[in-house]
């Protein structure tokens, strides 16, 4: 592929970027989107009224740009949690080691790989990419000593770079974990494999064991149930909350809640007369017959220390039975998951594994297909009709340029929902814990199926003996990563990295579902009013191939970095605006992404050694293949320390920590109080009926308390004033927004 298809590619990515950038900065300006672009905003406070004339709402701007920018990481804190703070870090660690390689790479390795032979040099839109690759270096050549010390730039930034991060993430986690006084899912411990008994129930035997166990310091427990048919009618007042939820009190007397319109199902509900003469009592008939026991329950003790303690230890000599876990907070659980039986785990976790291997099989064919329209020649011999066409020099440089990374990235819209399901079939039993399974199927799938798949669909699938000689696999990389593959990757991250970036922060798919919504259906509220959170799934796995194309193309073809660094650029600033703006946090890991973020990055550095090593011994140099080999060992010695030095804070929560915040409380007279919240907080009833929305007001009421003890945000008046003059989103945010928000709580 010459440059000048590479420039097309890059030409109509930027148009598209530049086209959407604008729309977003005048679409965010529309009352009726509001929903879409603040939807975070929106769930604790509601507009009053509108300002059609306002003329300044149909001019671009790039304030949000500036906002995004202003903000800093103690209010991304607030805001998303610990884990939007370590999605900011790995841009914010990217940015620095393509920064340093970009420069180095550039500066040294660039201009030996384009004189590298001794040829004449066409204008640099008519020269093929091949050139500015080690592909032009020749064999023997003792410039080659500049990529192995690139190669140690590299990498030696990358382990210091990761070193204080990670230093400074677990700092987070700490006082992330100290500042957690009120979480419940400390004292609470899931129990699983609960055996059955002919004479008593589940949740008697549980009260039995642990009663005899842990005399002193067992509390009480909540047992899961099978919901069966209660759960219809839970559903029927969930959607009756939600629509008291969204809809504004003039909403609601359009919808019947006060006379006219449609029929008033809450009303009809407490018209009933058992409902009306029991009140109270019917509720708590309710919850007594909810469903047949579960062998799961939560079981609460009186100190997060004796919680911990029984969370980790092996409880039986069976270890199907009486399985303990640290309970999930509240707002985490995944509550459909709790009813499956432990014994049908591993079952669970075979077949997704089976169903993962077989969809990885299945994608081979896609991607092979997309490697075959990168390549003008195969794609003649396939299509012999399309000859006349193809050689017409515009259509071959959108073809090759443009269409191959199209076709792959329209594709990979179907992994990260699938993905989702198999994490759901898993078995996970926290929100949090299920995506970040699906993260790591996501990221696997996108490694091997992007990566490995389209280099050997390329190159190393022509060459059978790769597969007798295994140690051939590295120079078969090199051979292969090259000439071929570059070529595709650059317009891959001009097309999944520059335009996804402009299609998310636009929200094309919840743009026009409002539109259907409030144009055509004209409906108040549409699905998406702030009721999604920061898709963590897509995107971590998405910055971290970008990070592996970086890092394994830095010295073979440096053209690639400054693309990548302009993407991290964009997507630091993009993914900060719909942070503050449009994602609801509603559930937090506390920063458990970042040993996916580590372990990846290890790989990836490992993985460009491999192949600089495949480049040194085709280049038949082998001093530098021979010092190549120390910097991969020790690239895995650092990757291990990291693993036993800062991982297991992800995992458990130290001693320590735990019996000074049980001492502060106990001194401070708050146990008591912690007490009482743990009788309700874990209530399946709850939390099946209100759902979503519960959580959502679990969680404005912690953003609140978090918002208005940061530093940044010097005072709650202030903040509102803040959002009423931002130009972004006009001239109709109410000052008042607490009183409604109260309001809508209290109804």
């Amino acid at each position: 592929m010459e440059i000048s298809a590479l420039l097309t590619s890059a030409g109509i990515n930027i148009g598209v970027c530049c086209v959407l950038f604008s729309l977003y900065s005048v679409l965010r300006k529309q009352p009726s989107n509001r929903n879409v672009y603040f939807g975070r905003k929106l769930a604790q406070m509601r507009t009053t009224r509108d300002d059609p004339h306002w003329f300044e709402r149909f001019v671009p701007s790039p304030s949000w740009i500036l906002k995004a920018w202003e903000t800093s990481e103690d209010v991304i804190l607030a805001i998303g949690g610990l884990d939007a703070v370590v999605l900011m870090r790995m841009l914010v660690f990217s940015i620095r080691i393509f920064s340093i390689a970009a420069i180095v790479c550039t500066a040294i390795v660039l201009p030996l790989n384009y004189y590298g032979q001794e040829m004449e040099h066409k204008l640099i839109p008519s020269e093929s990419l091949e050139v500015f690759t080690t592909q032009n270096v020749k064999e023997g050549s003792r410039w080659l000593w500049a990529h192995c010390l690139a190669l140690y730039i590299i990498s030696c930034s990358a382990c210091i770079l990761l070193y204080f991060e990670n230093k400074s993430i677990i700092r987070r986690r700490l006082a992330y974990i100290k500042g957690s006084a009120q979480d419940l899912s400390q004292f609470a411990v899931l129990v699983r494999g609960i055996p059955w008994s002919a004479e008593e129930s589940y949740s008697t035997t549980l009260k039995n064991y642990f009663t005899k166990y842990y005399p002193s310091s067992y509390l009480s427990h909540q047992m899961v149930y099978h919901c069966g048919k209660m759960e219809k009618l839970m559903k029927s007042v969930r959607e009756m909350y939600d629509v008291l939820y969204h809809d504004s009190i003039p909403s609601c007397h359009s919808c019947g809640l006060s006379g006219g319109g449609r029929p008033n199902l809450f009303n009809i509900l407490v018209d009933e007369p058992e409902v009306s003469e029991k009140g109270k009592m019917d509720l708590q008939d309710l919850r007594d017959n909810r469903g047949k026991e579960c062998p799961a329950a939560f079981v609460f003790f009186k100190t997060r220390y004796a919680a911990a303690c029984a969370a980790r230890a092996l409880q039986s000599s069976n270890p199907m039975l009486w399985v303990t876990h640290q309970a999930p907070e509240p707002r985490d659980i995944y509550w459909p998951n709790l009813a499956i039986p432990y014994r049908q785990f591993w079952l669970r976790r075979t077949a997704t594994l089976l169903a993962t291997a077989a969809f990885l099989v299945f994608f081979i064919a896609p991607v092979a297909l997309v490697q075959s329209l990168a390549n003008l020649n195969t794609l003649q011999l396939t299509f012999p009709f399309l000859r006349g066409l193809l050689n017409k020099k515009y259509v071959s440089q959108l073809v090759t340029g443009y269409l191959p990374s199209v076709i792959l990235v329209l594709f990979f819209y179907t992994v990260p929902p699938l993905m989702i399901l198999f994490s759901t079939i898993e078995g996970s039993i926290s929100r949090s814990g299920r995506k970040r399974g699906a993260c790591c199927k996501v990221l696997f799938f996108t490694i091997w199926n992007v990566f490995f798949v389209n280099i050997a669909s390329g190159t190393v699938l022509n060459k059978l003996s790769v597969f007798s000689q295994p140690k051939d696999i590295p120079l078969q990389l090199a051979a292969g990563a090259v000439p071929a593959a570059v070529k595709f990757f650059m317009t891959y991250v001009l097309t999944s990295g520059w335009t996804s970036l402009a299609c998310e922060v636009v929200q094309l798919y919840p743009l026009l579902c409002n539109f259907i919504y409030k144009v055509i259906l004209r409906k108040d509220h549409g699905p998406f009013d702030g009721e999604y959170t920061f898709p963590y799934h897509s995107e971590v796995p998405r910055i971290l191939l970008f990070g592996l194309l970086g890092l394994s193309f830095s010295i073979l073809a440096p053209l690639i970095l400054p693309l990548l660094l302009v993407y991290f650029c964009l997507a630091y600033l993009v993914y900060r605006n719909q942070i503050i703006n449009v994602y609801i946090t509603e559930y937090d890991s506390g920063g458990k992404y970042w040993p996916i973020v580590q372990t990846s990055t290890i790989f990836s550095l490992v993985l460009a050694q491999i192949i600089a090593m495949g480049v040194f011994v085709l280049k038949r140099s082998t001093v530098c293949f021979g010092f190549t080999i120390p910097l991969a060992i020790c690239t895995l010695l650092f990757n291990e320390y990291c693993r036993r030095r800062f991982f297991p804070v992800y995992g458990n929560i130290a001693a320590e920590v735990l019996i000074d915040l049980d001492q502060q409380d106990e001194q401070s007279g708050r146990m008591e109080a912690i007490y009482q919240r743990l009788q309700t907080a874990y209530s399946q009833f709850e939390w099946l009926t209100y759902g979503r929305s519960r959580r959502k007001s679990q969680y404005l009421s912690d953003d609140e308390d978090t918002l208005r003890h940061t530093q940044e945000l010097k005072t709650e008046s202030e903040f509102s004033q803040e959002i009423i003059v931002d130009e972004s989103v006009g001239k109709s945010w109410p000052t008042n927004h607490n009183a409604e928000v109260e309001s809508k709580s209290s109804r």
